[in-house]
C-alpha cells in the first residue's frame, strides 16, 4: 500500500503510540475522582492542558479538549450562536466550509431561526473577502471559516478577516484550523475561537480540542458533568488528553523542515501531472502543498479511485467525511471549475513520510490508468 491520503487522517506517531499505550495500562482511573489515582489523572491531564497552551502561546483555561474536530467545531459554531442569540440573529460562514460546520449552521437556520449569509470564494478558493464585509450588519454576532480547505489546500486570509470583523462589527471569528495544524503559523491571538484535531497531526482518533477566548459564553451541547468548564458534560477521556501535548510539541518541532520538504514533493508531482494528457490541476502554488486537488478529464472520480485503489494507491475524491455522498465537490464547483472537472476529480495528499519514489510509482499508475479508463 502506498499512502496518498494524510489530509484525511494520518499514522500514529510511535512515540505517541509509545506514550498512550503506557498511560491506558497505568492511568485507568476517572480524573473527576477524589482517590489518589484520580487526582494523578487530573494532574497530569491538567499538565497537558498547560503545555498545550504554552505551546500555542494563549492561557490554559482557554483549551477544551474534545473527541473529535467535528464535535469542537459544532460546539464552537452551536454553542456560541444559541448562547448569544439575544445579542443578534446573523450568522455568516463561507459555501466551502467542512460538513461539520456547514451541517452546524445548517441547522441553527432551519431549526432555530437564524439568519445565515453564506459567502462565495474566488476561483482559487479563497472567501471573497469583500462580500464577506459587505454582509456584516449590527445584528452578526459569528463568523466561522476554514482557515485551510480540506479539499484543494487554498488558504484563506483569516489575519485580515479577523482584523476587519473585529473593527467593524461586534461580530466574533471561529476558524477551523483543523488542516492547518503543523503547516502554518497560528495567529490564536486574533481569533475568538478556533478547533484542532490530533489525528491530522499524527495523533490519535477521538482526540481533539478547541481554543476559546476566556469571555466567549458557549451553551453546552453535551450536558451531565462538571469537566471541561462545564461545557462539555462526561468522563474525560485522560490518556488521549495527556498524550495530545506530546503529538503536538512533535508536529511544532519539525513544522519548518517538513513544510519545506512536502513543498520539494509537491512540485515534482505538479511538474510530472501536468505531463499527462487531459489533466486539470485545482490546487494553484498559493495553496499549502499538502494537498493536491487534480482532475482526470477522462476518467470518473469514482473510477479513478477504485483503480488506483487496486493497484495499492489511497487517495481520497472531495473531504472523506463525505466520500460516500454520490454528489460531486461542493468545493470546486463553488470555485467555478464546472460540474466535469468537479466529477473528475481526486485529492492527492501528502507527507514528510511521502518519499519521491512513491510520486513516480502514483503518477506512472496514473499515466496507465488515464490510458486504460479513458473515454
Amino acid at each position: 500500500m502506498i499512502y496518498f491520503d494524510y489530509a484525511s487522517t494520518a499514522p500514529l506517531n510511535p512515540e505517541v503510540l509509545d506514550t498512550y499505550t503506557r498511560l491506558l495500562t497505568k492511568l485507568y482511573a476517572n480524573a473527576d475522582s477524589l482517590h489518589a489515582p484520580g487526582r494523578e489523572a487530573q494532574r497530569l491531564m491538567e499538565k497537558s492542558r498547560a503545555q498545550i497552551a504554552q505551546l500555542l502561546s494563549v492561557r490554559g483555561d482557554e483549551i477544551i479538549f474534545t473527541s473529535c474536530a467535528s464535535e469542537a467545531n459544532s460546539t464552537a459554531v452551536k454553542g456560541f450562536a444559541l448562547a448569544n442569540r439575544h445579542r443578534g440573529n446573523h450568522l455568516i460562514t463561507t459555501k466551502t466550509e467542512h460538513s461539520s460546520v456547514a451541517a452546524a449552521f445548517a441547522q441553527l437556520e432551519q431549526e432555530f431561526g437564524f439568519r445565515v449569509s453564506y459567502i462565495p470564494v474566488t476561483a482559487q478558493g479563497i472567501v471573497d473577502t469583500k462580500a464577506l464585509y459587505q454582509a456584516l450588519t449590527k445584528d452578526t454576532i459569528l463568523v466561522s471559516l476554514m482557515y485551510v480547505n480540506n479539499e484543494t489546500g487554498a488558504i484563506n486570509p483569516i489575519e485580515e478577516v479577523s482584523a476587519y470583523v473585529h473593527e467593524h462589527s461586534r461580530a466574533v471569528v471561529h476558524v477551523d484550523c483543523v488542516q492547518a495544524l503543523g503547516k502554518l503559523k497560528l495567529p490564536l491571538s486574533m481569533l475568538d475561537m478556533a478547533t484542532f484535531s490530533a489525528h491530522k497531526i499524527y495523533g490519535l482518533k477521538g482526540s481533539a480540542f478547541f481554543y476559546k477566548q476566556r469571555n466567549i459564553k458557549l451553551l453546552p451541547l453535551i450536558n451531565g458533568g462538571q469537566q471541561e468548564q462545564g461545557i462539555r458534560g462526561g468522563t474525560s477521556n485522560a490518556p488521549a488528553n495527556i498524550v495530545l501535548a506530546k503529538t503536538l510539541r512533535l508536529a511544532l518541532e519539525h513544522q519548518a523542515a517538513h513544510y519545506a520538504y512536502v513543498k520539494e514533493l509537491r512540485d515534482q508531482l505538479c511538474a510530472k501531472l501536468s505531463t499527462l494528457n487531459d489533466v486539470h490541476i485545482n490546487s494553484d502554488e498559493q495553496c499549502i502543498p499538502h494537498i493536491v486537488n487534480v482532475s482526470f478529464l477522462n476518467v470518473g472520480s469514482e473510477i479513478m479511485l477504485n483503480a488506483l485503489d487496486e493497484r495499492g494507491f489511497c487517495v481520497s475524491a472531495q473531504s472523506t467525511c463525505s466520500s460516500r455522498s454520490r454528489a460531486y465537490s461542493h468545493v470546486l464547483a463553488e470555485m467555478g471549475l464546472g460540474d466535469h472537472i468537479a466529477t473528475h476529480a481526486i485529492r492527492i495528499s501528502l507527507s514528510h513520510l511521502t518519499t519521491p519514489e512513491e510520486i513516480n510509482q502514483l503518477i506512472q499508475a496514473l499515466k496507465e490508468i488515464n490510458h486504460d479508463y479513458g473515454t
